[in-house]
């Protein structure tokens, strides 16, 4: 039974029980603990811990998820995957375990042509938590289970919670007995790989007051509403339907696992030379190409693209260690293009939309390969050069500890040329060489400190998350701002500093919630409206407005006047200019998305956005950068499109209904039950979108693209701005071409030209005099020559140039060495001045190199006395400094060390 099958009879036999079927929730999902899903039961948190309402009694899902905790695991056991799908029924206070448990065992005792799995029930064995006395006499008495194939089982294994205090409850799973061959009899508690588990009943009826560890908590009482949240596996349900060992061997991954195998000319499963335990590394190259190459595949579908910190990395890391594994496979030309559709054509069957979006996922993920494989020629070089220097400090020091590259090396590799840590510990090891990967993380941790910064300094005024529920629990924010700027409210609570007031003082700040408002909350990529808040006697200013838990808005506040009290009656003001600028750039952002596609194609999909009065920029799918002539016709079709004046609307619509419509979703949201569908023009612009827009595309005024370029690899970014903000942009390059046109006395149509020619001139003009300057330097060379000073038989030259560049002090040092000859030992050091500051560059001849003295030793002493550093051969060395007072002592230095050379040599 193909993989999809499985999935389609899950939602099937649930629905015909009553359930809802959910759609799976987007793998990038609003929680700030997780990077990706990584449960079945993550999109429904907030009903089982009591934050929401749940819209429904009992509903059913396949929920994608990803978990990543031990991604270098992968591929070594057969075990190990990124990617996987949990088939799951949830109850919320409706049935429980008598009903969860009959369900199950009918959907996987049913024969196959009736519906159902068609398991045999006598390899069936349920597990129950050793207490729970009800489920050992269901699975008994009304199943019909033998008691000997019941085990009970303690709070390791049989009861669930989430490690904090709330819900929690006993679980019972259910085991298939797979046969002896792969292990020995005695049940679940004896043999887990002979008894594989398929599917967990966790029954939600306790309150915990306390969780110290998994099995050591507290009860507190009973929960109000008991609830049901069940688990199983799909890959693993399919791989017991499909006759096959693991999820490797399904037939959602086999396909991409085998063409990996045919385009490097190896055998999966070739065991020769490697005992059952250890896989051959060639299998475990396989297994790597296969789960990353489905799991990037699901990323970017859901809206994820290649960075370097979070959600990107994760990706990024999958995708080159997929590419790093075909290499090691001995697959040098690219691969992706082979391997990722195959993904696509075995998952499309659950997941369509994988094929009407596979020209952005592939652009997405080609560009990331061209990359990686860019990054592996400049960072291998690099990489190469920093193990060698660690190697030779190593032997210069005597040292018995390995060699080691430092942290700030291997941070170095990952930011500036993207090589992922645990390529270069890969690479590294594999000559020996170990790698501080405690000062990697250090690195890594400040720069998310730092790049976490802003925002925190932006939400902290936002309290605790236990504030929002309780301010919550009062009933959810009545949301007026798509029909009015004003509107009376009532103000349902006060926080400062994170804690609930009844009162805000003037000249204080804090945050006011209100019974309804008409102030935008920050989000879809729309910054907060900015008003006034006025009371009896009161006035306070809006900062900002953001919605910390679903339903309520908050307004962060300044008092000018007065005192605000709860329970105040007030008026909620924002202000129309700031509104109407708001409008007008996320409305010119749908405008430039629509222009995109125009221009580009369907491909060109938009991959994150912000907009605030006068300004927007829209992150795409692309892997090139747009040619000034591309530039002028996305322009062109947006500003046409703004001069139709074509219609605004909005409706809302079931999210199955919207996708019918054809509307775009921004990749990576997570949509209710219902969506609001914003069109422009009809099907020219339809998309998903909970913004403020005007009500006719000629209110967006004026549009002009001030920038484009890349964000990441197959993503690009274009900018401008919108309305009166755009007219005066205009106006201010109209004023510098004037300006410009004055200075070089031509009319503005003649610039280019006239700019040229002045180019031409100027560039003649620095070559002759970099000529002129040439002469006169290697004029000097004769002089110098011969005011050589003796230094203990070494012939020196020693000589500041002033004003000099690097390039042209070298041809100097050159020539100087050149006249002094070879006939006896002799060193040339000459200094100049670039940009304010110095540069050396210092010759030996063969037979001072013969009396030990070289030009690399030599120039760090002179780089580390102008504050700098260098090196180079014994022949020729350049370094430079900071410091260009100190010329003159730096070229003392170098004489004084070449007589301390020379004597110790003798």
């Amino acid at each position: 039974m193909e993989t999809a099958e499985i999935r389609r009879r899950w939602l099937r036999y649930f629905e015909s029980k009553g359930h809802s079927v959910v759609p799976s929730a987007p793998l990038i999902y609003d929680d700030p603990n997780l990077l990706f899903v990584n449960a079945g039961m993550v999109p429904f948190k907030p009903y089982f811990l009591g934050q929401q309402t749940p819209p429904w009694s009992r509903a059913t899902s396949v929920q994608k998820c990803v978990r990543t905790g031990d991604i270098e695991e992968v591929g070594k056991t057969s075990r190990h995957g990124t990617f996987f799908q949990m088939n799951g029924n949830f109850s919320f206070g409706d049935y429980f375990k008598r009903e969860a448990i009959e369900m199950a065992w009918e959907l996987l005792t049913t024969a196959q042509s009736e519906g159902g799995y068609g398991l045999d029930a006598e390899r069936l064995w349920p597990t129950v938590f050793k207490d729970d006395d009800e489920a050992f006499a269901l699975w008994r008495d009304v199943v019909g289970v033998p008691e000997a194939r019941i085990t009970r089982r303690d709070e390791n294994d049989n009861y669930w919670h989430m490690g904090v205090p709330g819900p929690g409850g006993p679980c019972s799973e259910i085991f298939f007995d797979r046969g002896s061959d792969y292990g020995v009899e005695g049940g679940p508690a004896v043999d887990e790989d002979r008894y594989m588990e398929i599917w967990n009943l966790v029954f939600m009826q306790y309150e915990l007051s306390a969780v110290r560890s998994k099995a050591d908590f507290d009860v507190a009482g009973e929960l109000p509403a008991r609830n049901v949240d069940t688990g199983m596996g799909l890959e693993r349900i399919a791989s017991l339907l499909q006759g096959v060992d693991n999820l490797y061997e399904i037939d959602e991954v086999f396909p991409v696992l085998d063409r990996a195998a045919e385009m490097t000319g190896k055998r999966y499963g070739d065991r020769s030379g490697h005992d059952a335990a250890h896989s051959h590394p060639d299998d475990v190259h396989l297994r790597v190409v296969a789960d990353h190459v489905r799991s990037s595949l699901m990323l970017i579908g859901d809206g994820v693209t290649p960075g370097n910190e979070g959600r990107g990395y994760v990706l990024r890391r999958m995708l080159r260690r997929a590419v790093r594994a075909m290499r090691l496979l001995g697959y040098e030309d690219k691969a992706l293009p082979e391997l990722l559709p195959v993904s696509k054509d075995r998952m499309k069957a659950s997941y369509p939309e994988l094929e009407t979006d596979f020209a952005r996922i592939s652009q997405i993920a080609y560009a990331e390969e061209d990359a990686f494989r860019r990054t592996l020629v400049a960072g291998t070089t690099i990489l190469d050069t920093a193990v060698s220097r660690a190697k030779q400090t190593q032997a210069s020091t005597g040292g018995q500890a390995p060699a080691q590259l430092s942290g700030a090396q291997a941070f170095q590799l990952h930011d500036t040329y993207g090589f992922p840590i645990d390529l270069t510990l890969e690479m590294a090891g594999e000559q020996g060489v170990q790698v501080d990967e405690g000062g990697f993380r250090r690195l890594m941790q400040e720069q998310r400190d730092r790049a976490k910064a802003d925002a925190k300094a932006k939400k902290a005024g936002h309290g605790s998350t236990e504030v929002w529920k309780e301010l919550r629990a009062l009933g959810a924010t009545d949301f007026r701002a798509y029909d009015a700027l004003d509107t009376e409210a009532t103000v349902s609570g006060l926080v400062r500093d994170g804690a609930l007031v009844d009162e805000l003082e003037q000249g204080g700040t804090g945050q006011v919630v209100l019974d309804r408002t008409t102030f935008y909350a920050e989000s879809g990529g729309q910054i907060a409206d900015e008003g006034i808040i006025t009371a009896d006697g009161a006035r306070l200013r809006v900062l900002d407005v953001q919605r910390p838990v679903k339903g309520l808005v908050v307004h962060s506040v300044e008092v000018l006047e007065g005192a605000l009290r709860r329970g105040a009656l007030v008026q909620a003001q924002v202000d129309p200019e700031w509104r109407l600028s708001a409008c007008q750039a996320h409305s010119g952002t749908h405008v430039v998305h629509a222009a995109l596609r125009q221009v580009l194609g369907p491909s060109a999909l938009q991959s994150g956005s912000y907009n605030k009065p006068g300004y927007l920029r829209l992150d795409f799918a692309w892997n090139q950068a747009l040619s000034p002539e591309t530039r002028s016709e996305i322009e062109d079709v947006a500003n046409r499109a703004v001069r139709q004046d074509l219609p605004v609307s909005a409706a809302y619509m079931t999210l199955p209904e919207a996708r019918e419509r054809g509307a775009l979703a921004l990749f990576g949201e997570t949509y209710d039950e219902q969506v609001r569908v914003v069109e422009i023009g009809g099907p020219w612009s339809r998309e998903l979108c909970g913004g403020t827009h005007v009500q006719h595309s000629s209110q967006v005024g004026a549009l002009t693209l001030t920038g484009e370029s890349s964000v990441g690899s197959g993503v690009r970014r274009v900018e401008a701005f919108v309305g009166l903000d755009a007219m005066r942009y205009l106006a201010k390059e109209r004023a510098l071409v004037a300006e410009i046109s004055q200075l070089v006395k031509a009319q503005p149509g003649e610039l280019k030209e006239r700019i040229s020619d002045l180019l031409t001139r100027v560039k003649d003009a620095e070559r002759e005099l970099q000529s002129v300057r040439q002469q006169q330097v290697l004029a000097q060379a004769a002089q110098l020559t011969g005011q050589a000073k003796d230094v203990f038989g070494v012939r020196f030259v020693g000589h500041d140039a002033g004003e000099l560049s690097g390039d042209e002090v070298r041809s100097l040092v050159l020539d100087l060495r050149s006249r002094l000859g070879d006939g006896s030992p002799a060193v040339v050091a000459v200094t100049g001045v670039a940009k304010g500051r110095p540069v050396v560059v210092i010759a030996t001849n063969p037979l001072a190199r013969e009396w030990g003295v070289r030009a690399g030793d030599l120039v760090k002493v002179a780089a580390t006395t102008l504050g700098g550093g260098g090196g180079g051969k014994p022949d020729l060395a350049q370094g430079g400094g900071s410091d260009a007072t100190k010329v003159g002592e730096a070229l003392q230095r170098v004489e004084h060390t070449i007589g301390e050379t020379v004597t110790a040599g003798r």
